[in-house]
Parts: C-alpha cells; structure tokens; sequence
C-alpha cells in the first residue's frame, strides 16, 4: 500500500479538499450525541499543559478548560485555519500549529494530558502515531480519547469490514480499527474503557 509518508499525504490531500465541508459532514454526529461525548470527555480531562492531536476543524474548542495551556496539531493546513478562526470567536487562547501525528516536534514528557476525537481512523499508521503520543506525554500523564472502533458483535463488525475499503478510498477513515488492542500494543495501560453508542463509539483513557 506505499509508505506511510505516502499514505499520510494521500489522507492529508483528502482532507483539505473536504475541510470546508467537514463541518456540515459532521452535523449528524454532533446532533446525535457528539456534543454531549465532547462534554463529557473533556470534564474528564485533567493537568495545566494539554495537547489534542488532530484538531481538525476546531470542534472541541468550545469545550477547552479555562487557564490550561492548550495546543492543537492537525497536518491539514485548511483545517488548522478553521480551527484557528473558531479560537478567536470562542476567544479561546489556544496553540494551533501544523503537524504530523507521526511525527511530533515536540520534546519527551510534555503534556498533562493528550486528546484524540475520532482521530485514529485516520492516521495511516496508529501504531506509530500512538507511540509519538506516548513519547510526548508526562509519565504521569493521561490519554483521553473519543473514538470509533470495529464492533466486536459479528454481524455488525462484518458489515464494517466490508465498507472499510469504500470509507478509506472517500476520506481517509478506517471505521473497522481495534483502537484499545492498539494503544495495548503501543504500551499504553488501559484505565477506562466505556461504550457509548453500542461497541462501537468509546471514550478511552490511558496511562503510561
């Protein structure tokens, strides 16, 4: 399938074609629950320096706890524009910077704490992306994750593998990922894992 350099700009290519439509993609999400798991993720979020890896368009802006120190990466240019416009009507003070998931520029033992929202079925290769996480998170630090995963009753995760080629070739998303066994594969100590929408969509958190 190529090199994960290859693979990256391929999805990155997808999304900013569709970044300003991204928002009204999202619309039946938001209006059947993402909102309220937005909310209750970030009321789970705790530590004064916080990254969200893959900020896309900026929809957990609204949600950001006051007088954190707060960065966003996302390696859409288009997107990082949008969240950053969303920023200053929120006026929100946050750090929003170009950046591969893969590839983080920043040092060992960073943050308090690391966000993902729907954000892993994407990245062409989460090991990896997982792994920079763990790298730049504080060892007493904590991974807070919204995301969507395969289902592990057989009739639905069936039809998930079989739509997987067709969501990866439209935008980029895997919807059949084991995310948990990943971020186990990755070292991370699972502390949290709890259904939301079936098996399906989970609010994850993880340790060192």
């Amino acid at each position: 399938m190529g090199s994960s350099a290859n693979r990256t700009e391929i999805i990155k290519r997808r999304y900013e074609r569709i970044a300003k439509y991204y928002d009204l993609m999202e619309s039946l999400m938001e209006s059947s629950g993402g909102k309220k798991w937005r909310k209750m993720l970030w009321s789970e979020v705790s530590g004064n320096t916080i990254l969200e890896a893959g900020i896309g368009t900026g929809s957990n802006i609204l949600y950001y706890p006051e007088g954190k120190k707060i960065y966003g990466i996302d390696f859409s240019p288009k997107m990082v524009e949008i969240a950053k416009d969303k920023a200053k009507r929120y006026d929100k003070d946050v750090d929003i910077r170009v950046m591969d998931i893969e590839n983080l520029e920043f040092n060992d033992n960073t943050f308090d704490a690391i966000v993902t929202t729907c954000v892993f079925c994407s990245v062409p290769d989460p090991i990896k992306g997982l792994k920079e996480l763990k790298r730049v998170l504080k060892n007493d630090g904590k991974l807070f994750m919204l995301e969507h995963v395969r289902s592990k009753k057989l009739i639905i995760g069936t039809l998930m593998d079989i739509l997987n080629p067709l969501t990866v070739n439209t935008w980029g998303a895997n919807i059949n990922r084991d995310t948990v066994k990943n971020l186990k594969i990755s070292g991370f100590k699972i502390l949290k894992e709890e259904n939301l929408a079936l098996d399906i969509m989970k609010l994850i958190i993880a340790g060192k």
